[in-house]
């Protein structure tokens, strides 16, 4: 494996996790729809259980994978099972795995807040209405790092609801890593928000451009069921 691609794919490991770090704080002295969006209830979940399908490539050394993945959160902790995998040993080893282990460790030392969606962490603008319908604010990070996000949020203009947020990773993981540029989708299910779709792409020094995406499918959340979801097979996932 060439030195290029191994960044490419430590780049997409970081970026998958550091995109998860969003919140809200309290209400504070800002425009009507920051304060809808900070007012907004946001509980954190203490148990879920979601099955995730995860996909990269890399275009350039034509390399590209699959998995998917049963993801569990409850009071010991983080844990997952792969349940159907496809692809790139390389990819499937050094993004999905090494995500999943970097995770696992994440939650048993107890979520960071550093990046979180507050005034302590960026300078909000806002930028008014958007051809979907969404109300977006410009979010500026006041420090560099990487858990924080140069770009927008997308709410829901009636209630301040998080729909969507885009942008770029202030701070790269390697001097190989160019630019990492993240959306993240959201939804509320069972009364809790949460991500249901990530899309990164990473600018990488010889390897060029490294994708990945990864969906959310839950079944439970705090006890509650939510879904009956049920893993695709190889030809459902239309990679290959």
């Amino acid at each position: 494996m060439t030195r290029g691609l191994r960044h490419s794919l430590s780049a997409l490991t970081v970026a998958v996790l550091l995109a998860a770090h969003v919140g809200a704080a309290g209400p504070t002295g800002a425009s009507p729809l920051l304060q809808r969006f900070l007012a907004v209830d946001d509980p954190t979940p203490t148990q879920f259980r979601a099955l995730r399908h995860l996909e990269a490539r890399n275009e350039k050394f034509d390399k590209r994978a699959w998995m998917d993945v049963w993801t569990e959160v409850d009071a010991s902790g983080f844990h997952y099972e792969i349940v159907g995998e496809d692809g790139s040993d390389t990819i499937r080893s050094k993004v999905f795995r090494a995500a999943l282990d970097l995770e696992r460790n994440m939650w048993a030392a107890g979520e960071p807040d550093g990046g979180a969606l507050t005034p302590d962490n960026y300078v909000f603008e806002e930028r008014g209405a958007q051809p979907d319908g969404l109300a977006s604010l410009v979010v500026k990070p006041r420090r560099k790092g990487l858990l924080m996000i140069d770009g927008s949020i997308f709410l829901n203009p009636d209630d301040g609801e998080l729909v969507r947020i885009e942008g770029q990773l202030t701070k790269t993981p390697s001097f190989w890593t160019r630019r990492i540029e993240i959306v993240r989708w959201y939804q509320r299910i069972g009364g809790v928000r949460m991500p249901t779709a990530l899309e990164t792409v990473a600018m990488v020094r010889i390897a060029g451009p490294s994708t990945f995406r990864m969906t959310y499918e839950y079944e439970s959340i705090n006890g509650q069921k939510v879904g009956n979801p049920q893993p695709r097979t190889l030809a459902r996932a239309g990679l290959y």
